[in-house]
């Protein structure tokens, strides 16, 4: 099964695979013009996307047909993002008037450390009518993972660690899940969906797109949103991303269709911040809009 070979190679995927590549971007980048360099480094990071896109589910309950959920994710707080460009992105969420907000991970680059209560001011300032939901992303294990989980519950958001949330309105509802991270959690799908009804639609956050796989072959969840990946940073047309991280290389960005019968629809967003190399080429920060119908 997929989920035992996971379970099996993680320990494989460490930290160390994770720097090369992040040698791997920096250097592919030199072989770049001083103006692009200059343009990845100064312009693009900071050059904020917000795309819009439309989803339709046959068994998305009436009642949530027009859903607005914003995602935003891997903020990277404290490597090249401060609490004033947070600010920013929080201005840009509360604008689009959301009724479901979920950020899928990575708060943090490595800690909180004396951020903890700006952090969670910023958030609180983001109101959604049926709330706000999270999960961790690998990032926010390096430091304290609690504390990070803390600032995220004292900031208005669910900190979904591998359970879920029901959502209703005029009588139907939906269920919002979300797993821990792939890379340094123990995501737990089945704990995160054990009291959802039987036919109920459900959103699950995965800080990890490639748990995609995991999720296709048990069915039942209809949405995931991940994050992890940031498109890869640098982005050269046809070749794609540059380089990959772990549990992040088979859906690196954007709208996929995954399992057998393509049930589960998978959306992969860019992330706001950046990691190990404070660039951005051909992959814009990224805020989603995800109208459901």
């Amino acid at each position: 099964m997929l989920y035992d070979w996971y379970m099996e190679n993680k320990e494989k995927m460490s930290r160390r695979s994770f720097l090369k590549k992040g040698l791997l971007l920096g250097g592919s980048l030199l072989s770049v013009p001083p103006l692009s360099y200059g343009y990845a480094t100064w312009v693009e990071p900071r050059w904020l996307q917000v795309e819009r896109i439309s989803l339709a589910f046959p068994t998305l309950p009436e009642a949530f047909k027009g859903l607005r959920v914003v995602q935003f994710s891997d903020l990277h707080v404290g490597f090249h993002l401060d609490i004033q460009q947070l600010t920013k992105v929080v201005e840009v969420i509360q604008a689009e008037k959301p009724d479901i907000v979920c950020f899928t991970g990575d708060l943090v680059d490595y800690e909180i450390g004396g951020q903890g209560q700006e952090i969670r001011n910023v958030l609180k300032t983001i109101t959604a009518t049926y709330g706000c939901y999270a999960v961790l992303g690998n990032h926010d294990y390096y430091g304290d993972v609690d504390e990070v989980a803390d600032v995220l519950e004292g900031g208005g958001f669910h900190c979904l660690r591998n359970r879920g949330l029901r959502i209703q309105k005029d009588g139907q509802s939906i269920w919002i899940a979300g797993v821990e991270d792939m890379w340094e959690g123990v995501p737990n799908l089945k704990a995160a969906m054990q009291s959802a009804k039987k036919e109920e639609w459900v959103l699950l956050l995965s800080h990890a797109p490639d748990y995609a796989d995991v999720v296709a072959a048990a069915g039942a969840v209809h949405l995931q949103l991940s994050g992890h990946s940031h498109g890869g940073q640098v982005r050269l047309p046809i070749i794609g991303p540059l380089a990959s991280v772990p549990y992040g290389v088979k859906y690196p960005s954007g709208l996929y269709h995954v399992g057998k019968n393509q049930s589960l629809t998978l959306y992969t967003n860019r992330g706001i911040g950046v990691s190990v190399r404070p660039i951005r080429f051909m992959c814009r920060p990224e805020i989603t809009v995800l109208t459901l119908g």
